[in-house]
């Protein structure tokens, strides 16, 4: 287990990780909230509304992306990251002032909403970059993998607690404690040491610096195979928000405190493999796609649960293949990138990842309305099947792959790169 927390041996990085996890608690509170704030007080139980809702929060990702990450690259990330987590909080303050005050519509949900999302938009690439600043390079695939499990320990705690405190004071209580978390992360900026950093060069100012990055990434399949990949299950796979509210609310006629248990539970898969990943020193692009097949089984036995129970159980398998995906995914752009153009690099993968929501979600909300919950869970689950099949094939071709798996003595999956000089084989052991 020691190799699992390593980067806590880093002053500036346990501050970080202290103050994130009670940030991200807040964060997971405000989503559960915001979504039965739409669903319940605002409308008459509209998927296509909570989609609306997602996909506004997550569009600044498609239009601010690039953008965002040339400043990741160019200015101090700890005085950026200050700004933007302040503004979260204001933003999270002004919404629950807005519902205690009984004034709350949807057309304001969206506003919030579509503000948090360009805010957002400029914190994630410093935020997914800050973390190659607090620890040296060998150790960021496990700080990387660190960053998910802090995001996931809340997980296990913030939706319960929403659902909790939704039930007991209403939604506008959980949005002004979220405003108060993100005091506690610009505290801890505010409190690292600079002279125990990592240095690095920031990009001066120049011309084509964004297209450099686009030059960057088209150069580099093996990101482009990931983006591919991550842009399709981000569409409609990752819909969590917007399937487990419906699922509780229309199909298992449940109320908030078991959405908030739809949250928590899933997120005991989703801790698992964020802390699995941070074990791993080199995530490469076979454990994204081998993961993206895991994701879409979980998911389609996961939408042909009979019962509320069963569908709970069902959520950790989703919650495990899909943070050991989206780790994978981080961590190996992340470790193999020029930190020179990690920013830009990041924000594009952030865009395509996140900005494919607003795509998405408002399709899977309308499935959902027409056909039901199920259906809504199980168009992603076919579509990330699809894009994982279409990867791999890709890959042995373009790659000169061979992919044997072997049952007998030590089962393992065995894959050999047929243009190298001397052809050793890659082993994993098979789960």
């Amino acid at each position: 287990m020691a190799a699992t927390f390593t980067s806590l041996r880093y002053p500036n990085y346990r501050l970080w990780f202290g103050a994130a996890l009670v940030a991200n608690v807040g964060t997971w509170m405000q989503r559960i909230a915001q979504d039965w704030l739409v669903l319940t007080d605002l409308t008459d139980d509209s998927g296509m509304a909570v989609g609306i809702t997602t996909a506004l929060q997550f569009l600044p990702f498609l239009l601010l992306g690039p953008w965002a990450g040339l400043l990741a690259d160019r200015l101090p990330r700890r005085g950026l990251l200050m700004c933007t987590q302040g503004a979260m909080g204001l933003l999270a303050l002004g919404l629950g002032a807005l519902v205690l005050s009984g004034e709350a519509e949807l057309w304001h949900v969206y506003a919030f909403a579509l503000g948090l999302g360009v805010v957002t938009a400029f914190d994630n690439p410093v935020r997914q970059t800050f973390v190659a600043d607090l620890v040296p390079p060998e150790r960021l695939a496990n700080a990387v993998g660190l960053n998910s499990a802090s995001f996931n320990a809340a997980r296990l705690v913030g939706p319960g607690v929403a659902g909790l405190l939704i039930a007991a004071v209403g939604s506008g209580w959980v949005f002004v404690i979220n405003g108060a978390t993100f005091a506690a992360t610009i505290a801890a900026v505010a409190a690292m040491k600079p002279e125990l950093m990592w240095a690095r060069d920031r990009v001066p100012r120049g011309k084509g610096q964004i297209r450099e990055g686009v030059r960057y990434v088209r150069g580099r399949t093996d990101i482009v195979v990931i983006m591919v990949v991550m842009t399709v299950v981000s569409a409609f796979g990752l819909n969590f928000q917007l399937t487990s509210a419906m699922m509780a609310r229309v199909e298992f006629d449940r109320g908030a405190g078991e959405f908030g248990l739809l949250g928590s539970v899933l997120a005991i898969g989703s801790l698992a493999g964020a802390l699995l990943a941070a074990r791993r020193e080199r995530p490469r692009v076979r454990l994204v796609i081998g993961a993206a097949f895991a994701f879409a089984i979980a998911t389609a036995v996961n939408a042909l649960m009979p019962t509320y129970t069963t569908y709970v159980l069902t959520t950790i398998p989703v919650g495990l293949a899909s943070l050991t995906m989206i780790t994978a995914a981080n961590s190996a752009i992340q470790t193999s990138t020029d930190a020179a153009v990690r920013g830009r690099v990041m924000a594009l993968y952030m865009m395509v990842f996140l900005g494919a929501t607003p795509i998405g979600s408002p399709i899977v909300g309308w499935i959902g309305e027409a056909f039901g919950p199920r259906a809504a869970i199980l168009v992603g689950s076919v579509a990330t099947f699809a894009v994982a099949l279409g990867a791999t094939v890709w890959a042995v071709r373009s790659w000169r792959l061979k992919v044997r798996y072997r049952l007998r003595s030590r089962p393992h999956l065995e894959v050999v790169y047929l243009d190298a000089p001397v052809p050793v084989p890659d082993v994993v052991r098979a789960a």
